[in-house]
């Protein structure tokens, strides 16, 4: 268990996600993890290889319980509109089993900001979760927030309102506010660093160390770019100018009050719309790197080419809008 000195045993929920897959295959790689898919019975996804799987039943928490036991840490990886009921199990299996250190259901915008809570349905469940883990009194947790997926998010034109393949942008407001924005691979590099932390301060570098970011928020990014920044970069990468472009403007309040009347009438994308341009107010709450720190020197992370991230994300979009 974790009582010792490092994580060796790290259990994931949606192993072969967008995001669980990149965070188990980093961990394999360090050689210092030994990594467990917790799955349902009839889940079809596709576990990467090396990756042992514990098949559980939602319905039957002893399943649960017996998957986790043994093991060090619990990383929660589960789509923004999951059921907080599952976390609320997995949460306590984990207490049960004797789990030392989660990380819940995280890999978002900062949902310990007052404004994202108070505007983002989906913000507070994160911190009810966090708050019931302490409440637990047996394990902790390290929230890991990483904004919005870069090559998810540029994919779609709804979230950072840039269409890669048809030359199109909706700048909200000026386009030019500051949000921070990260890679899966960085993502998986982080939570790989992360929990190859020791668990307590070794010598004088007390900030390197599990017990340091107990039930914290820790923040991590690849990029901390506007709008503005980012379609630059899609021009430099589809070899095209400003003027090929159709570019037009919206107010970011109004977009976002759009989007939620939307979304109550029964519209996904109104969701997808009000969900991203909320980062986007010029209040700084999509700007971690600036106004809460990030980890990224603390865990070693690599500064990213962000041309490389938008040649992905193009070819990405070339299959289709993810949120279509």
């Amino acid at each position: 268990m974790a009582s010792s000195a490092s994580i060796k045993k790290v259990a994931i929920v949606g192993a072969g996600g967008n995001v669980g897959r990149f965070i188990a295959n980093a961990l394999l790689r360090t050689g210092k993890h030994d990594v467990t898919a917790i799955s349902r019975f009839d889940s079809q996804s596709k576990i990467p290889e090396g990756v042992a799987v514990s098949r559980v039943d939602y319905a039957k928490p002893a399943t649960l319980v017996d998957a986790l036991r043994g093991q060090d840490a619990l990383v929660i990886t589960m789509g923004s509109m999951a059921d907080k009921d599952t976390s609320a199990k997995l949460i306590n299996a984990a207490s049960e089993a004797g789990v030392q250190w989660i990380l819940p259901n995280e890999w978002s915008p900062d949902s310990d900001d007052e404004g994202l809570v108070r505007d983002v349905f989906i913000y507070k469940p994160k911190a009810d979760i966090r708050k019931a883990i302490v409440d637990l009194g047996n394990t902790s947790y390290i929230g890991v927030s990483t904004g919005f997926w870069y090559e998810w998010s540029l994919a779609s034109p709804l979230s950072y309102g840039i269409d890669l393949v048809n030359h199109k942008a909706t700048l909200f407001d000026e386009g030019d506010v500051k949000i921070s924005t990260t890679t899966w691979p960085q993502v998986g590099r982080a939570v790989a660093a992360l929990l190859s932390l020791p668990v307590r301060a070794q010598g004088s570098n007390a900030e390197a160390s599990l017990e340091n970011y107990k039930n914290k928020m820790v923040y991590i990014k690849s990029f901390t770019v506007s709008q503005r920044d980012m379609l630059e970069s899609a021009f430099r990468v589809t070899g095209t100018k400003e003027e090929d472009w159709t570019i037009t403007k919206e107010p970011a309040q109004e977009r976002y009050a759009n989007g939620v009347k939307e979304f109550k009438e029964g519209n996904r994308a109104g969701f997808i719309k009000f969900l991203y341009t909320r980062i986007f107010y010029p209040d700084g709450s999509g700007d971690t790197e600036h106004n809460k720190g990030t980890l990224n020197e603390v865990l070693g992370l690599p500064e990213e080419d962000i041309d490389k991230a938008t040649e992905v994300t193009l070819e990405r979009a070339k299959g289709g809008d993810p949120f279509a």
